[in-house]
């Protein structure tokens, strides 16, 4: 009897383990549940970043390491077994499709301004013509002056201003010169016109004398656009602009072109010039031509 009753034993042995196997298989299959598929339980979502626009910013997002919106789909759940049915959400009234309201229209754009007219600039009224002046007078020059003495000439380029004596004719009839014991004065032809006044005016002056160099020593060295200014007794000072500078024989000495009238105040400066004598003396003389330009205050 011994050696049967070993073997039941053995048997509620095994059959206490297969029915408590069988109790922890119920309770995990009732208590507990399946996992979703042979991986591990999804791990709860990450908070989603800040909404990018474009594809430049859901590559932005992605190398942050966090989701990119719309890219992700999660895994669904495996059912659980033995669970109850669930039940079917009622279906739902699907809303009438929304009348679309239809895009604004743009609006117009502005018409441009209407383009203003230029209104053209009116012409100037033509100068009035310059009344004729008298034959021998140039253009821009002042009027003649009246008749008044001259009483100082001065030659800026040549560095001199000397006072003025009244000379007449010699015993030949030719002019004077002044004297030569004062070789720092010049001499006007007083019977002449006067500086400044309609005609031909004549101041002369000593080139050196035997004591030294006199006032009109350099008066060969000046050149057309020069100046020469003449104070007169009435306190104005007649300007006058050298035309040009030439050299006479004596013996061919051109009286007329010289002396001659022009029709405009024109000055005349002499002194002697080309070879020195010492019996004769110079053999030519040296003539400046020049005209009036202005009138000024101070000489």
């Amino acid at each position: 009897m011994a050696p049967r009753r070993s073997r039941i034993t053995r048997r509620r042995r095994r059959l206490f383990r297969l029915a408590r196997t069988v109790t922890m298989v119920v309770v995990l299959v009732v208590g507990g549940f399946w996992w979703a598929g042979d991986d591990e339980p999804a791990a709860p979502p990450l908070a989603a970043a800040p909404a990018a626009s474009g594809e430049a910013g859901a590559a932005a997002a992605a190398a942050a390491g966090a989701p990119a919106a719309l890219d992700r789909k999660a895994k669904p759940e495996a059912p659980q077994e033995n669970a109850p049915p669930q039940e079917k959400a009622p279906p739902q009234e699907k809303a009438p499709p929304s009348e679309s309201a239809p895009a604004p229209k743009s609006a117009p754009a502005p018409k441009a301004a209407p383009t203003t007219k230029v209104t053209p600039t009116p012409k100037a009224a033509p100068a009035p013509k310059a009344a004729p002046r008298s034959k021998g007078a140039s253009q821009g020059a002042p009027a003649p002056l009246p008749r008044s003495r001259p009483t100082a000439v001065a030659v800026p380029a040549i560095t001199i201003e000397a006072p003025v004596i009244d000379l007449g004719l010699d015993a030949k009839g030719q002019l004077a010169t002044p004297p030569v014991d004062n070789p720092g004065v010049v001499g006007w032809y007083a019977k002449g016109v006067t500086p400044g006044e309609r005609g031909t005016a004549v101041v002369v002056g000593h080139r050196d004398t035997l004591t030294g160099p006199a006032v009109f020593l350099n008066l060969g060295v000046l050149n057309p656009g020069n100046t020469v200014r003449v104070a007169r007794a009435d306190g104005k000072v007649a300007v006058f602009t050298v035309d040009r500078v030439k050299t006479y024989a004596k013996d061919d000495f051109p009286d007329k072109e010289v002396y001659g009238a022009t029709g405009r105040p024109e000055l005349r400066l002499l002194t002697c010039g080309g070879s020195f004598d010492r019996k004769t003396g110079y053999d030519a003389n040296i003539v400046v031509f020049a005209h009036l330009t202005d009138i000024a205050q101070k000489i």
